[in-house]
């Protein structure tokens, strides 16, 4: 609880950390979607045509980690700035399921699909509806935690 208090005292203590790590949390937000993004594209049959979407996915998957990492990494430090309100938010409640339901889902499912060269068209489109879907639904959960109680 001591690291929590001196993390919380020093986003707090301070009108540039909180903004500094914000900033960075979009950021890795927008590039991760984005480069998951690429290949849900690809899976939909629109975007990059003469690329695969198992070559994007193995172009991708460094930047899509970086930018996860990023997020994973900013995201509790903007947590702990005021962890009760962000525990009762419906917003972050809602947003922390979609992310993980979102994560679980692009590096199991998502993936075996965007990899396999034979898959029918009509489960590829699902599949890269339902990433869109969850991506979205992580970014507008966050988007409203300022909105919600």
């Amino acid at each position: 609880m001591l690291a929590a208090n001196a993390v919380s005292d020093a986003v707090n203590s301070s009108e540039w950390v909180f903004p500094i790590f914000e900033c960075f949390h979009i950021a890795g937000f927008g590039w991760a979607i984005g480069m998951i993004a690429l290949v849900d594209l690809a899976l939909l049959g629109v975007g990059i045509q003469n690329t695969k979407p198992s070559e994007l996915v193995r172009a991708t998957e460094v930047g899509t980690v970086a930018g996860l990492v990023i997020v994973l990494m900013s995201g509790p430090v903007l947590f702990l700035s005021d962890p009760r309100m962000y525990l009762y938010n419906s917003s972050f409640r809602f947003k922390m399921a979609a992310l993980a339901i979102a994560l679980v889902f692009n590096f199991t499912i998502h993936r075996r699909v965007a990899l396999a060269e034979g898959s029918p068209h009509a489960f590829r489109v699902v599949t890269a509806a339902i990433s869109l879907a969850l991506w979205a639904s992580a970014v507008f959960g966050g988007l409203f935690i300022a909105f919600t109680c």
